[in-house]
């Protein structure tokens, strides 16, 4: 394969703070890489740097074929530009079913997948994609699966989506702990081996831990006979001779000792298995009393000419948990905003006018930029500022992030920003707008926890449908101009399956424990693998 460049001990800092450094790793031609990383690891970032859109702080990327045509689609903008579109871009735009409207008319889902049309249509040796599963639907996302899968340049692309990330790419490259890993194979074979890499790091750490407790008591036990010798050499009249020899003879072995010890450990150097960055925060409602919280009669909309949906009836209850669902540009978001007051409709919307209400919209560009965390959350007392900064901690931010511009900041980054305000605040309603896009896995995995034991009332829309499952029990699906209301899949069928894939893990992680200290020629190593792939392949299938 030809490689088309490559990075050279490359490092970036933001505000005096390194995102990375070292980074060595090259592209080849036909590659479909993935980046993968935790919120504010420097995803984005490193595409923007291999586009030349910033400059490395250190060190340097080398382009190694001549004229290379690079496009970036980014993962969100205020503004877009099409000169009317090649033929391939018109056709893509069919194909996904993108309408002929102004840009800012357009769905999220829709925006997206008109940058990804001009994207794809570039016909770019390099395509570089930040986040392009956000807002698609499962329709848009096999599309987009198959266009990727086509494509006859070379393909980076950053994102969250595990199902993506298994289905599209051939390689890994992993951002952690300010340096690189570089995997060939998807994303399930990456944490696999990582598993794997770090229990065998952990196993050789703990016993280099007990050769260093080992020798280290030797040595302590040898200093005190050599104490012993040397306090005895000043006191025994006759044999001080006697006691000053074995007192350096022992000095002698201890010396000996330390500098085996030392031998030992830069030999075999084995570092402790750094912690996985981990996410942890809850949000707790005013307990709203009450019956309903919202109730809609005979409520239509139109946009451009084209109706949304039509008399559409339906009402929320106090406490109830309700997914939106329905393909891009169905009227999700429009529905919301109808709610909220925001957008204009006919029919009646009746809100409880007692409820405090978090919305949490998809747009990432409503902060105020240019304010820091401390001036967007600013509280009088050195106790409430210690809370903010707690939670912000607990979500990942570093203590420099207090004074950093919301600006300088990932998407996720600013999608944690808004959770803030509604964990702050304790809404007893909650709306929330595809809340995760842009949002890390530990980060993503926690508000999945956090809602499925809020006490609230909670409306989601989200394309994410084990985020949906496991946080809300009521559907309103739009679909083809009507709005239904109807139960989720019963909440038993999903404890069961999720029962079973926790089991199969465990499973899974004792075998792998066992291997770990196995070679392939050792009696049960062969079952013990075979068991270890038959157990992966009926947990990727209950991911599907």
């Amino acid at each position: 394969m030809k490689e088309l460049l490559k990075l050279v001990n490359v490092g970036y800092e933001i505000v005096d703070e390194k995102l990375f450094e070292g980074l060595n790793v090259s592209v080849q031609e036909g590659d479909v890489i993935g980046i993968i990383g935790r919120n504010g690891a420097g995803k984005s970032t490193l595409l923007n740097l291999i586009h030349g859109d910033i400059r490395p702080a250190e060190g340097r990327i080398i382009l190694l074929e001549d004229g290379l045509n690079m496009e970036i689609v980014v993962q969100e903008s205020e503004d877009y530009f099409s000169d009317g579109g090649s033929a391939e871009e018109v056709k893509l735009l069919e194909k996904w079913q993108v309408p002929a409207h102004e840009y800012t008319h357009l769905s999220g889902g829709e925006k997206l997948k008109a940058r990804l049309a001009k994207g794809f249509a570039g016909s770019a040796d390099l395509l570089l994609l930040d986040e392009p599963t956000n807002h698609l639907d499962g329709e848009s996302l096999s599309l987009l699966k198959k266009q990727v899968r086509e494509y006859r340049g070379t393909i980076i692309l950053v994102s969250h989506d595990r199902h993506f990330l298994d289905e599209a790419v051939t390689k890994i490259w992993s951002l952690e702990h300010g340096g690189l890993i570089e995997h060939k194979g998807n994303y399930s074979s990456y944490m696999e081996a990582r598993d794997q890499k770090r229990l065998a790091q952990q196993r050789e750490y703990e016993k280099q831990q007990k050769m260093m407790k080992r020798i280290e008591s030797q040595m302590r036990e040898l200093t005190s006979w050599s104490e012993k010798a040397h306090a005895q050499s000043t006191k025994q009249e006759g044999y001080k001779e006697f006691y000053r020899v074995k007192a350096k003879r022992m000095d002698s072995q201890v010396k000996s000792k330390q500098k085996r010890l030392e031998r030992e450990l830069e030999k075999a150097k084995v570092e402790q298995v750094e912690e996985d960055h981990v996410v942890r925060f809850s949000i707790k409602s005013q307990h709203k009393k009450g019956k309903r919280f919202l109730e809609v009669k005979d409520l239509s909309k139109s946009f451009g000419g084209k109706a949304l949906f039509s008399r559409a009836n339906f009402t929320i209850l106090h406490g109830e948990k309700v997914s939106i669902t329905g393909p891009n540009g169905s009227g999700k978001t429009t529905l919301l905003k109808i709610i909220m007051g925001l957008e204009e409709s006919l029919g009646n919307v009746w809100v409880s006018p007692s409820a405090g209400i978090g919305y949490l919209t998809q747009e990432v560009f409503d902060l105020p930029l240019d304010e820091t965390p401390a001036q967007l959350f600013y509280k009088e007392t050195f106790e409430e500022r210690g809370r903010v900064q707690t939670l912000m901690k607990h979500l990942g931010f570093t203590a420099a992030q207090w004074q950093e511009p919301i600006r300088d900041m990932s998407m996720g980054e600013r999608v944690k920003c808004k959770l803030m305000k509604y964990i702050l605040e304790e809404k007893d309603v909650l709306i929330l707008d595809e809340p995760t896009n842009h949002l890390d896995l530990p980060s993503r995995e926690q508000l999945e926890e956090t809602l499925a034991q809020y006490d609230g009332t909670l409306i989601v829309v989200s394309h994410d449908r084990y985020f949906v499952e496991k946080t809300t029990d009521v559907k309103i699906v739009i679909e083809d101009g009507r709005v239904l209301k109807q139960l989720s899949e019963p909440a038993a069928v999903q404890d069961d399956a999720r029962e079973l894939k926790l089991k199969l893990e465990t499973e899974r992680q004792e075998v792998l424990g066992r291997l770990s200290f196995m070679v392939p020629g050792d009696a049960e190593y062969a079952e013990l693998d075979a068991r270890f792939l038959e157990l992966t392949k009926r947990i990727n299938g209950l991911k599907r």
